[in-house]
């Protein structure tokens, strides 16, 4: 994780768990010390914002960036001033938390001047159990929709295929395998694997990419 750039943008097709991976790399980052800002430029969806986990942020020291009109206008695309702040300071480690098709990431191409080829990790989160990831084929035609629309290019993929608390090691491997093989299609490393608590270690050892515990901030108990 230190060795990844300090801008980070998380991208991902609906569903495949961006956010929550989003929260959990931002938070980890903290842990370690590091000065963090979370930016939220999800204007797509309307559920499962980052946004919603600002009082949750603050309490382990990553600071929110996101709308700058709030409450009821808070899903309108008005991007805040604090975003170009954060990615001009440069002591602090910047996540963007970026909307999952070609129309969410197009509020990028508005920082594209930021987006300096080797500056920055754009990272593609693949849920193998989502219908649009489920081949190497389908992970690749969305990820060349969001470049094209972003302006800017994947640097590394995120294997996080999961079934929320019905996750199994099964589920893992099934996304590794999808993962590995856009890896080699499109010569990209597999930088993380998600997995609960619950799961961390009953994994092979000799899996690419770094391990990252998520715990389901995003979603209430009962879903």
């Amino acid at each position: 994780m230190n060795k990844d750039k300090r801008i980070c943008i998380i991208s991902g097709y609906y569903g495949n768990g961006k956010t929550e991976f989003a929260l959990n790399y931002a938070i980890s980052l903290a842990k370690q010390g590091i000065k963090t800002v979370l930016a939220d430029l999800d204007f797509v969806n309307p559920y499962f914002r980052s946004r919603e986990k600002e009082q949750l942020l603050n309490g382990y020291g990553v600071k929110l960036v996101s709308s700058n009109i709030k409450k009821l206008g808070s899903d309108l695309p008005a991007i805040s001033g604090g975003v170009a702040g954060s990615l001009n300071d440069l002591s602090v480690r910047v996540v963007l938390d970026v909307g999952g098709d070609a129309t969410g990431a197009r509020v990028l191409s508005s920082h594209k001047d930021h987006l300096i080829e080797g500056q920055y990790d754009m990272f593609y989160v693949v849920n193998a159990n989502r219908l649009e990831n489920l081949t190497a084929e389908g992970v690749i035609n969305n990820m060349k929709e969001i470049e094209k629309s972003a302006r800017a290019k994947f640097t590394g993929l995120v294997n996080n295929t999961h079934l929320l608390r019905y996750t199994t090691v099964a589920d893992i491997l099934k996304g590794q395998t999808v993962c590995e093989n856009v890896s080699k299609i499109v010569n990209l490393p597999i930088k993380y694997i998600a997995a609960s608590e619950m799961i961390i270690g009953k994994q092979p050892k000799d899996l690419e990419g770094e391990i990252l515990p998520i715990n389901m901030l995003i979603r209430e108990a009962w879903m």
